[in-house]
């Protein structure tokens, strides 16, 4: 696979509590020049990005992020903030301890409501499958799908793992086919992002790939 191919699959990603906006900035430059499907950054940051950037970059940012546990009430008033800001994708988590508890009308709901307030822009669903049993995989597959989202995301990076190759085939052999899957957290190695798209991903969520080839470039 062409190394372009993978960029272009590549949502370019920097989430750190740190991130400056010169640092923001650079990940954007580096998302222009090496041609990545978006980048994925924290959503005060949104608008300054989608200012600088224009239509030369798709803006993703995240909601209900990292740990998901915040009222639908609230996803969607950040989902709104930052659409008006000018961000093209949307990465929602999702509440775990609800999908646990087996209420998969409140989870089912949740993510209706912000495809809603989506509209034409993509949503990615977050379901943190570190975090969950086989059998709770294979259920968010199924909510997913009849919520009517864009993708599903195995991971937020910031929990106990990331995106395995287990999980995203699973993933597609369990979703819908207008679903698609994004794999995120610890994806190193353009060996491995390969391997993911092989596997089904249509998406990786990663902050090492464009490293990675600026390095073999010198």
């Amino acid at each position: 696979m062409y190394i372009q191919d993978i960029l272009a699959k590549c949502d370019h990603t920097l989430l750190n509590v740190t991130s400056t906006w010169e640092e923001i900035k650079a990940i954007c430059d580096d998302g222009i020049k090496y041609k990545t499907a978006s980048v994925c950054i924290p959503p005060a940051f949104v608008k300054r990005a989608k200012d600088y950037a224009g239509d030369a970059l798709k803006v993703c940012t995240v909601i209900g992020f990292p740990n998901g546990y915040n009222t639908t009430e609230v996803k969607l008033c950040e989902t709104r903030d930052a659409l008006a800001g000018g961000a093209d994708e949307i990465d929602m988590v999702i509440n775990i301890g609800e999908l646990k508890a087996g209420n998969t009308d409140y989870v089912l709901n949740e993510i209706r409501a912000l495809k809603e307030a989506c509209g034409e822009h993509i949503l990615k669903v977050i379901v943190e499958t570190c975090l969950l049993t086989e059998e709770e995989k294979v259920t968010v597959c199924r909510l997913v799908t009849e919520a009517g989202a864009d993708y599903i995301k195995t991971s937020t990076g910031f929990s106990t793992g990331g995106a395995t190759f287990e999980d995203v085939a699973l993933f597609a052999a369990n979703v819908g086919p207008n679903v698609k899957i994004k794999a995120s957290g610890g994806i190193s190695s353009l060996e491995d992002a390969e391997k993911f798209i092989e596997l089904g991903a249509s998406r990786l969520g990663t902050s090492r790939i464009v490293k990675i080839v600026k390095a073999q470039e010198k």
